[in-house]
Formats: C-alpha cells, sequence, structure tokens
C-alpha cells in the first residue's frame, strides 16, 4: 500500500509518501525506495544539478536489483519509486488527476463552460494539483467537456497514473528538502516518519 500525502500553507507545497507491505518478500523493494529517497537527499544541495541527483538514486536502485517473482530557498520533492518491472514508467489507464500550468499566459477560451470551470480552478487550486473528485465536491457537474478543452487549450495539464509493466510490483519513498544557504533541511520528516 503506497501512501503519498502533502499539503501547503501560502502556496508552500510539502509531499511525502511512503510505502508499506504486509508480506517480507517486497522488503527489499521497499528498502531500495527509502534508501534511493534518503541518497537524493543527501546529494541535494545549493547549485548542485538534478541530474547528479538523479544519477545517484539511480545507482541506488539499480543497486538493489530487487526479483520478487538547486537554488538556495527552493523547495524540493525527492520521490523515488523502486520496481520490480523495466523500470520505465509510462503513462496509462484513466486520468483523474489535473493541474494547471504553472506559467501560462493568457490564453482565449470559446466555451463559456471552460472559462467558468477555469475560474474554479484558478479560485480553489491555483496550481496545485486537483482531481475530479474535489470538483465534484465544488458543485461542479458535466465538467468533462470543459476540462478537455482547458488540456487542449494547454492551460490544464492532465497527470495520469504512471505503471511499469503489467504485473510487476512498485513502491514508493519522497521527502520535501528545503536548501538553505548553510544547509538542507527535510522538511517532511518527522520523529514518526
Amino acid at each position: 500500500m503506497k501512501l503519498d500525502f502533502g499539503t501547503h500553507v501560502d502556496g508552500h507545497i510539502v509531499d511525502s509518501a511512503f510505502t508499506v507491505a504486509f508480506n517480507p518478500i517486497f522488503d527489499p523493494l521497499l528498502e531500495a525506495s527509502r534508501e534511493a529517497t534518503n541518497t537524493g537527499i543527501k546529494e541535494s544541495g545549493i547549485d548542485v544539478c538534478l541530474c547528479d541527483v538523479g544519477a545517484a538514486i539511480q545507482e541506488v536502485m539499480k543497486s538493489y536489483e530487487v526479483e520478487i517473482n538547486g537554488k538556495e530557498g527552493e523547495f524540493f520533492a525527492i520521490e523515488t519509486f523502486a520496481s520490480t518491472g523495466k523500470g520505465y514508467v509510462r503513462e496509462d489507464l484513466e486520468c483523474s488527476h489535473y493541474k494547471k500550468i504553472f506559467d501560462v499566459g493568457h490564453i482565449p477560451l470559446r466555451l463559456p463552460r471552460a472559462k467558468q470551470l477555469l475560474a474554479t480552478i484558478n479560485k480553489n487550486f491555483s496550481t496545485l494539483a486537483f482531481c475530479r473528485r474535489y470538483l465534484d465536491r465544488l458543485g461542479e457537474t458535466k465538467y468533462l467537456m470543459a476540462l478537455k478543452n482547458l488540456c487542449d487549450a494547454g492551460i490544464v495539464q492532465p497527470c495520469p497514473p504512471l505503471c511499469d509493466v503489467m504485473g510487476s510490483y512498485v513502491s514508493q519513498s519522497e521527502h520535501t528538502i528545503l536548501l538553505r544557504p548553510t544547509c538542507k533541511e527535510v522538511i517532511s520528516r518527522g520523529d514518526d516518519y
């Protein structure tokens, strides 16, 4: 079971995730995720290239060979997925999550319903990710065509599930770090996780 949770205060996002397995056969997979995430945190810092952090994470992931049958003041989510599959994810299945693209300029919309839905998204989510269930809870109805219009216009980005090969198992680990002038702070880590 993967648990991915987060929150924001005034737009500052903290995100964290972990995986729990009730069968010890999955322990190496979970340990690969945890160690790779911790390696990503350790390797991160001011003026460190993200590709170097990614390479360190990938090295840890590959070392497990699991078989089962930045800039100062910036926040980064170190998020790793260990897999018994090929290790390459692809977008698959039905999409239920979306987010408004951060730096999109003004794009004229012809559909009044798309304009109204965009106003709801701006007011309630800004550029934070949201799912269709949240729109339902806000009382939005019959919005799928308007949402598709916003996606087609490049205003909203769909975030479909990421899947590896059929039948593979995937574990996840994640922490959020803040790069300070003299240190990096893991802001999602506490006494209990």
